[in-house]
C-alpha cells in the first residue's frame, strides 16, 4: 500500500489486517454512486461512519478534465488532507478515522477515506427548504446570513477551497442553531497558504447561487459581505467592487444554467 492513516479505534480493530481490503468489504447504505466513486453509511462495532471508495478515474477522464483546464481529482487523499487540515483549524468536518491508498498510476489506484458520521447535523440546503412552506422571520434570515459568512471567511482563511461550495455542503447542528457551522464533501477541496482570488470568486458565486431561490434580498447579501470581508460596505465596494461584481454575474450565470437543465426553481431574476 502507497500511503494509510489508521485512528487508533479504528487500527485496533483492523489490527493485522489489509485496510484496503477491509474497506472494499465494508457494506451499507448507498448514498451515492458515480462512476468510479461510491459513498455509503456504514456501522462498525456499533458506530456509524461514511465511507467513500475511489475505484481510480481512468486515463481518458483524467485527459478530459485536463483539456478543460479542470484539475482531476484522482482518489480519496484530497478529502483527506482537506479534512486532517481543518480539523488542526478547528472547523468542523468530517473526522478522519481511516484512509488508504493503493500502489499504481492515478488512472487505477484504489483509495479509500472512513469518517465519523456528523449524524448531529443536516445541512443548509435542507434546513432552507423548510423556508418554501414556513417563511423564516427577518430575524432568522439574518441569523444564517451571518453564520454563513463568519464560516465561510473562516474557511477561506484557513487555505481552504471548496471547488463545490453550495449549501447542500453546509451543516448546521440541529440542537443548536448558534453552534459554529460545518463542510462536508471535500473530495475536490484544495489548500493554499493564502487562496488565489479566482478560487475565492467561484466558491462565493457557487454559494451565492445556491441561495438565489430562497427569495434572499439584496440587504441580505450585503450583509453577507460586510461580515465576510470584516470591513465597512464602502470601502469594500470602493476597493473591491469589481471582484464582487463579478461573484455576483458568475452566480448568476450558474443560475441560467441550472434554469436550461431545469435544476431551480426558477424564482430568482436578475
Amino acid at each position: 500500500m502507497a500511503a494509510s492513516y489508521l485512528r487508533d479505534d479504528i487500527a485496533a480493530l483492523w489490527s493485522q489486517r489489509d485496510a484496503l481490503s477491509e474497506a472494499q468489504a465494508l457494506d451499507g447504505e448507498v448514498f451515492r454512486e458515480v462512476a468510479r466513486r461510491k459513498t455509503m453509511k456504514v456501522e462498525i462495532a456499533g458506530r456509524a461512519f461514511f465511507v467513500k471508495l475511489h475505484h481510480g478515474v481512468g486515463s481518458w477522464e483524467i485527459v478530459k478534465n485536463w483539456l478543460v483546464l479542470k484539475r482531476p481529482v484522482l482518489g480519496a487523499r484530497n478529502e483527506f488532507e482537506a479534512c486532517r487540515h481543518l480539523e488542526k483549524m478547528n472547523i468542523v468536518a468530517p473526522r478522519v478515522a481511516a484512509f488508504g491508498e493503493s500502489d499504481g498510476l492515478p488512472a487505477t489506484r484504489f483509495s479509500f477515506i472512513l469518517c465519523d458520521a456528523l449524524d448531529d447535523y443536516e445541512d443548509l440546503e435542507e434546513l432552507t427548504k423548510r423556508w418554501f412552506d414556513a417563511p423564516p422571520s427577518a430575524l432568522e434570515t439574518r441569523h444564517w446570513v451571518m453564520a454563513v459568512a463568519q464560516f465561510a471567511r473562516r474557511f477561506h482563511a484557513a487555505g481552504v477551497v471548496h471547488r463545490d461550495f453550495y449549501l447542500c455542503h453546509l451543516l448546521a447542528r440541529r440542537d443548536d442553531p448558534n453552534a459554529p457551522l460545518g463542510v462536508l464533501d471535500l473530495h475536490r477541496a484544495l489548500i493554499f497558504d493564502e487562496v488565489p482570488e479566482r478560487w475565492r470568486l467561484r466558491d462565493l458565486a457557487a454559494l451565492l447561487f445556491s441561495t438565489l431561490d430562497l427569495g434572499i434580498n439584496r440587504r441580505a447579501w450585503l450583509r453577507f459581505v460586510r461580515v465576510y470581508t470584516g470591513r465597512p460596505l464602502r470601502e469594500v465596494f470602493a476597493e473591491e467592487g469589481e471582484f464582487w461584481q463579478a461573484v455576483y454575474r458568475r452566480a448568476c450565470d450558474l443560475y441560467e444554467k441550472g434554469r436550461r437543465k431545469k435544476l431551480v426553481k426558477g424564482n430568482f431574476e436578475p
